[in-house]
């Protein structure tokens, strides 16, 4: 059975080309725009890892790990076009099992 990929990230051409190249690469993919969203995503049905964006409105990423980290020890990859080692720093000890920034190669997000 193919791993199970929740992808979080308010825009939607990223979520799209995130999608993309792990369905190409023989995974399961679920895209949401917002926190809520991923939030009740995972409620439904647990993912093998989440692809988190941190700038998402309403309830951004850092808050959804937070939320998560309650209920679930799925790994967390943070994307974000946050670049400052705080941030990164920030999202590791928020949860996150690793921190990719924007702009990214999907080839290395897959790998």
């Amino acid at each position: 059975m193919p791993h199970h990929i929740l992808v979080a990230d308010d825009d939607p051409h990223i979520r799209e080309v995130i999608c993309f190249a792990l369905e190409k690469a023989g995974m399961k993919t679920t895209g949401v725009a917002d926190g809520a969203a991923a939030l009740q995503a995972i409620g439904r049905r647990a993912p093998d890892l989440v692809v988190l964006d941190i700038g998402m409105p309403e309830m951004d990423g850092l808050e959804v790990c937070r939320r998560l980290r309650h209920i679930s020890d799925v790994p967390v990859l943070f994307l974000s076009a946050r670049d400052e080692e705080i941030d990164r720093i920030l999202g590791l000890e928020m949860g996150g099992d690793d921190y990719v920034t924007k702009p990214f190669s999907p080839r290395e997000l897959v790998a």
